[in-house]
């Protein structure tokens, strides 16, 4: 019971990494790209300042909504598969007592200790299924409550990498010198973000740093031009 608690834990904590990090790298590069978009072609903060804060609030619902309907398509899958696994057992026993089988030989168990290690994991439906799931497809129960709270942390880290862009237009009456704070500021949080991450995911932290950085520059670089292009197009007609 200790073990499946901190297992449960373990996977909890995985999670709510995974969630905050999925929305933060998008709150930090959408709303950067856009706010310098639009400094392209407007010169007060507050339009900018509007603008993001509109596109925030929309990313965050968009994002909060693709999290959860991504848990319950990950509990829905496990039903699924777990129904299946069910109905294999009863239909068709000593097929799946064979595959019980051939995974224990895979980690090293032999004769004369397989067969009593079969018949014990086959003796109890659900331990059989459970190790079935675990062991032939890959899966973990996933926990029923993780769509609403994957929902607030992947809308909640929308919102949280979205100030760093937007915050320095509040403060900055003219856009175009906002922009430079705002580059300032989403640099460096894009550079700490990009090195939690690569800790998180067991990569070099500067290669994650540098990476997070350079797709932030580039989405909010190829925005600004596209918006002085149109903007002198414009003009010209």
């Amino acid at each position: 019971m200790i073990q499946a608690a901190e297992h449960e834990r373990h996977g909890a904590g995985t999670q709510t990494i995974r969630d905050l990090v999925l929305g933060m790298a998008d709150g930090l590069t959408v709303p950067f790209a856009l706010a310098a978009g639009v400094t392209g072609v407007v010169a007060a903060s507050g339009i900018v300042l509007t603008a993001g804060l509109a596109e925030i609030v929309a990313g965050a619902i968009s994002m909060g909504l693709g999290g959860y309907l991504a848990a319950r398509s990950e509990i829905a899958h496990y039903v699924k598969e777990y129904a299946r696994e069910i109905r294999e057992t009863e239909e068709i026993p000593n097929e799946e007592k064979a595959e019980v089988a051939q995974i224990l030989h895979g980690y090293g168990v032999r004769e004369p200790v397989l067969t009593r290690v079969v018949n014990e994991i086959t003796s109890d439906r659900e331990q059989w299924v459970e190790f079935m799931m675990r062991n032939e497809l890959g899966l973990e129960r996933p926990d029923e409550r993780a769509a609403p709270r994957s929902a607030a942390l992947v809308g909640g880290g929308y919102v949280l990498g979205g100030i760093f862009p937007l915050a320095p237009y509040l403060f900055v009456p003219n856009a175009h010198d906002a922009l430079y704070w705002s580059i300032l500021c989403t640099t460096i949080a894009l550079l700490v973000f990009g090195a939690v991450r690569a800790r998180v995911l067991a990569m070099p932290v500067v290669v994650g740093a540098l990476q997070t950085w350079f797709i932030g520059a580039l989405a909010a670089g190829v925005a600004y031009g596209l918006a002085r292009l149109v903007a002198s197009h414009g003009a010209a007609l």
